[in-house]
C-alpha cells in the first residue's frame, strides 16, 4: 500500500502463527498415548500481533474458485465459493471470515452442512468430522450489498463503489482484512492459494481481476462473463475484482512478460504517460531483483477519489486516479516481489513489504538520473525537504519492526525508516553482497511467507557479516537513529 498519494512452496515452509495452548496439548497427549484425536473445532483466528481475529486455524487452504455475479446498478452481488483445502488437525467444525452478505447455503465434501454466524466468523459443521491431512472442498453459496468497511487508520476497503461518467463501477480491495467483505475465506497473509475468479457483469461494463485473462464470453441475458486464473498463490489481502467501463489494454514488455490494464475512462488521458512506463518497471525489476514473479503484470486505474491509497493487488495494483508520479507506480510494482511473492507472516512485518518497495524507489532514482539513494538517507538524517518532502515527516517515531498499533503499520517510519535500515545493510556489505543478498532473498522465498526474524537471520548469512548494531539501532531501536 502507498498512502502517499492518491511452483508453489514445499509446505514445511509454511509456517502457520501459534495454535492455542489447549490445542497443542491435546496433539502432545494423543501423540504420546497412540490413541487417534477426534475432531475438535478449528480455532477462530491466527493471534496475528494487530489482527488476532483474522484468519482461522485448523486447515490451510490451497485453491479458491469464486463465481462472481455484480450489477452496478443495484449494487446485488450473487457469489458462490468453492474452497479447497487441507485439514491439518481433526475438524468437526471450521471457521471462514466473512463480513456481512447473506449465507444461503453451505456444503463440505458435496455434503450439505450446517453453519452459524457471530460477527465476521462463519461458522462451519461437516456432516462428518473431517480427519487430519483429509483435502476438502467446501461450498458457500452467498448474496446481498458488499460492505465498505473501514481501517484501524480510516482509510477504506473491502467493497468500494465508485461513479464514473455517470455510470457505476466497483472495486474490492482487502489491506488487511478487506476480502472477507466479498468472499468467505481463511483472511491471514500466512494462508496464500490460487485462485479462479469469474466475474459476470452488464454487457459494455469489463471485468478486472488477478492473473490471467482466460475467457470472455457473452453470458446471455446481456451480460458478460470473464475468467480470471492466478497460478502462483495469493494472500487473500492481494485478491481484486473491478468492474466498471475500463478502457484495456494488452502487451508485453521488452523481456516477453504480458500485461493487462484497465483504466476508468476520465482517467486515461492523464494516466497514459505513466503506464507506458509499466514494461520498462516491470524489467528493471526483474533485472534488480530477480524474474518477475507472476505470469503477468498490469494495473487498474479507477476514478480519482474512490481511494485514498494505491495498493499492490497480486500482478495487478489498482490506483485512484492516475499515478503520474513515476515513484508511486514503481513503489506498486516492486511490491510485485517484496510484499506479493514474499508475503508477510503476521502483519507486524509490513515493514519487508513497505520498507522494501521505498527502496526500491530509491533505486530507480539513482539509476535513471536522479537523486542517489546514500543521498537521500543523509537527508533523511539532516531533515532536508528540499532533496525528498518526506525527511520531513516523522519517519522515526517508532521502529519499523514494532509498530505500536494496527493503525500504524502504514505510518512513515515502516516506509522511510525501513528503507533506511536496508541502505544502512548496504553500507556495512558494499554493493555486490548486499544486492546478492536481495536477490537471493527473493528466490529464497518465492511465493511464501516469511517474517523480520527471518530476514535478519539471512541477511546476516548471506552477507557474512554481524549487523546486531544495524539491528539494534535502526530495526528495532526506539531512539531516533543517526
Amino acid at each position: 500500500m502507498d498512502t502517499r498519494a492518491p511452483a508453489r512452496p514445499a509446505r514445511l515452509t509454511r509456517r502457520r502463527l501459534a495454535v492455542p495452548a489447549a490445542a497443542a496439548l491435546l496433539a502432545l497427549v494423543a501423540g504420546c498415548t497412540g490413541s487417534p484425536v477426534h475432531g475438535r473445532p478449528g480455532a477462530a483466528g491466527l493471534r496475528d500481533p494487530y489482527f488476532p481475529k483474522a484468519g482461522n486455524g485448523g486447515y490451510e487452504v490451497d485453491h479458491y474458485a469464486l463465481d462472481l455475479d455484480y450489477d452496478p446498478a443495484d449494487g446485488v452481488l450473487h457469489g458462490t465459493a468453492v474452497i479447497t483445502a487441507r485439514a491439518e488437525q481433526g475438524l468437526s467444525s471450521f471457521n471462514l471470515d466473512l463480513a456481512g452478505l447473506k449465507v444461503e447455503g453451505v456444503s463440505v465434501q458435496g455434503e450439505k452442512a450446517r453453519f452459524n454466524r457471530t460477527g465476521n466468523e462463519l461458522t462451519v459443521r461437516p456432516a462428518e468430522d473431517l480427519t487430519a491431512g483429509e483435502v476438502f472442498r467446501t461450498e458457500v453459496d452467498y448474496s446481498g450489498r458488499p460492505r465498505t468497511l473501514s481501517d484501524p487508520d480510516g482509510s477504506k476497503e473491502g467493497w468500494i463503489p465508485f461513479e464514473a461518467g455517470g455510470a457505476g463501477g466497483a472495486v474490492a480491495l482487502g489491506e488487511p482484512v478487506g476480502s472477507m467483505a466479498w468472499f468467505p475465506g481463511n483472511h491471514h497473509p500466512s494462508d496464500k492459494a490460487s485462485y479462479d475468479i469469474t466475474l459476470t457483469v452488464p454487457r459494455g461494463f469489463e471485468a478486472v481481476s488477478n492473473g490471467e485473462l482466460r475467457s470472455r464470453t457473452d453470458a446471455g441475458g446481456g451480460r458478460t462473463e470473464f475468467v480470471w486464473h492466478s497460478p502462483e498463490p495469493v494472500a487473500s489481502y492481494l485478491v481484486t475484482a473491478a468492474v466498471g467501463r475500463f478502457q484495456v489494454s494488452d502487451g508485453r514488455t521488452p523481456a516477453g512478460v504480458p500485461w493487462h490494464t484497465a483504466v476508468a475512462p476520465g482517467e486515461a488521458a492523464e494516466a497514459g504517460p505513466a503506464l507506458a512506463r509499466l514494461p520498462e518497471m516491470v524489467d528493471w525489476g526483474s533485472a534488480r531483483f530477480g524474474p518477475y514473479p507472476f505470469s503477468t503484470a498490469g494495473a487498474i486505474v479507477v476514478p480519482e477519489g474512490t481511494l485514498t491509497y494505491a495498493l499492490e493487488t497480486q500482478s495487478r495494483p489498482v490506483f485512484s486516479g492516475a499515478p503520474t508520479e513515476p515513484g508511486l507506480l514503481l513503489h506498486e510494482l516492486a511490491h510485485q516481489w517484496f510484499g506479493d511473492s514474499v508475503s508477510p507472516e503476521s502483519w507486524k512485518d509490513m515493514w519487508l513489504n513497505e520498507g522494501f518497495a521505498t527502496y526500491a524507489e530509491w533505486l530507480w532514482d539513482e539509476e535513471h538520473g536522479g537523486v542517489s539513494a546514500q543521498r537521500r538517507f543523509e537527508a533523511f538524517l539532516a531533515g532536508d525537504t528540499s532533496v525528498d518532502g518526506a525527511a520531513g515527516s516523522d519517519w522515526a517515531a517508532f521502529p519499523p519492526a514494532e509498530p505500536p498499533s494496527a493503525r500504524n503499520i502504514s505510518d512513515e517510519p515502516v516506509y522511510y525508516r525501513g528503507a533506511m535500515v536496508l541502505h544502512r545493510i548496504r553500507q556495512e556489505a558494499g554493493d555486490e553482497r548486499f544486492f546478492a543478498m536481495l536477490r537471493g532473498w527473493v528466490a529464497d522465498h518465492r511465493h511464501g511467507n516469511a517474517s523480520t526474524k527471518d530476514f535478519t537471520a539471512y541477511a546476516e548469512q548471506k552477507t557474512g557479516l554481524d549487523l546486531k548494531k544495524v539491528w539494534d539501532v535502526w530495526l528495532y531501536g526506539k531512539d531516533r537513529p543517526h
